[in-house]
């Protein structure tokens, strides 16, 4: 029961000074909140689990609490958008704007990777309550394809890109085609969509939308018996990232969108398990801790005015310790 990390989460925001008068934020705790008295009120006992009808009540708790949590991404996104443009009225310095940053970014880091525990967690349990699935335990699928998985996402994302700028560039796909491995399929769908979406606007925006023909993006997935990791890299040629970028893009406070498009994803609903949430700066720290909860990493190496290459590295399930924070 995942009563002790709902228990840090409210502590943690009620201690949260920048954040925790933001009504978004507000309405987060009192989730949280609600969620801690709903497990409290069930039976510690070990025995509750031989009983099948005190079973099936804890199971409909836990998925009301798993329900009730997947706005909460958005929701935090709201808050910290208000923070943002709280902060942006209040300092003229940018020094003084990212030193208060820094401390928001370590919350949030800490937040979002408990957010994953508890949802990994809940999710494992409620799918193992169901009928059994070719290749999977729970959520997990011993059989991930990096390859599959990748042709998905960039699917998904040629889609997107197309749809805002009529077209979009070729992904080029090389590697260990038929690795196979024992993953959260929907955790590296993220990761994936989130690089490729990236790495396609990127390349639309260098280009420009009239050029007649984009560089591909490039897509290797490494792996060997002795590799410590799977290792995914992610190349385009989309002018890459200044410089003077690069110490901000894992934070949660930082995007280059339009403030139109930042309200607008504002309104949509809870991108958990879909697309990332374009447009908030959420994109990379997210997918970066989705990386890190199973022992993994996120990197970037850009060079300006050519490019980006991503790496993804990923740790075979079984192999490392669940990172949560206290």
């Amino acid at each position: 029961i995942p009563k002790h990390g709902l228990a840090h989460r409210i502590r943690d925001l009620e201690s949260m000074t920048l954040l925790r008068d933001i009504p978004a934020v507000q309405e987060v705790l009192e989730l949280y909140k609600t969620s801690f008295m709903d497990l409290v009120d069930i039976p510690q006992e070990e025995t509750m689990f031989w009983n099948p009808s005190v079973e099936a009540d804890f199971a409909r708790v836990v998925e009301g609490i798993y329900l009730r949590h997947a706005s909460v991404l958005v929701q935090m996104a709201r808050g910290v958008f208000g923070l943002r443009a709280k902060l942006q009225q209040q300092h003229h310095s940018s020094s003084a704007r990212f030193e208060q940053m820094n401390e928001v970014h370590e919350f949030l880091d800490r937040f979002y990777m408990s957010r994953i525990g508890i949802r990994v967690l809940i999710g494992q349990y409620l799918a193992l309550r169901q009928g059994p699935v070719e290749h999977y335990v729970g959520i997990i699928c011993s059989h991930t394809s990096p390859y599959e998985v990748v042709k998905r996402a960039m699917d998904d994302a040629s889609f997107m890109c197309t749809t805002k700028y009529g077209d979009a560039p070729l992904v080029l796909i090389n590697g260990r085609l038929d690795l196979t491995f024992p993953y959260v399929p929907t955790h590296l769908h993220y990761i994936l969509l989130e690089l490729l979406k990236n790495s396609m606007r990127a390349t639309m925006d260098w280009h420009g939308v009239d050029h007649d023909e984009y560089p591909p993006i490039k897509v290797v997935i490494a792996d060997g018996e002795e590799n410590e990791d799977v290792v995914i890299k992610v190349s385009d040629e989309g002018g890459g990232i200044p410089r003077r970028n690069m110490s901000k893009i894992w934070s949660y406070l930082f995007t280059t969108a339009d403030p139109a498009i930042q309200e607008g994803m504002l309104l949509s609903e809870d991108h958990d398990g879909g697309g990332p949430l374009a447009g908030l700066g959420y994109g990379l720290p997210i997918s970066r801790a989705y990386c890190r909860y199973f022992g993994g990493d996120l990197s970037l190496m850009s060079m300006e005015g050519y490019g980006t290459d991503a790496f993804v590295y990923l740790k075979r399930l079984g192999n490392s310790k669940e990172p949560l924070p206290l």
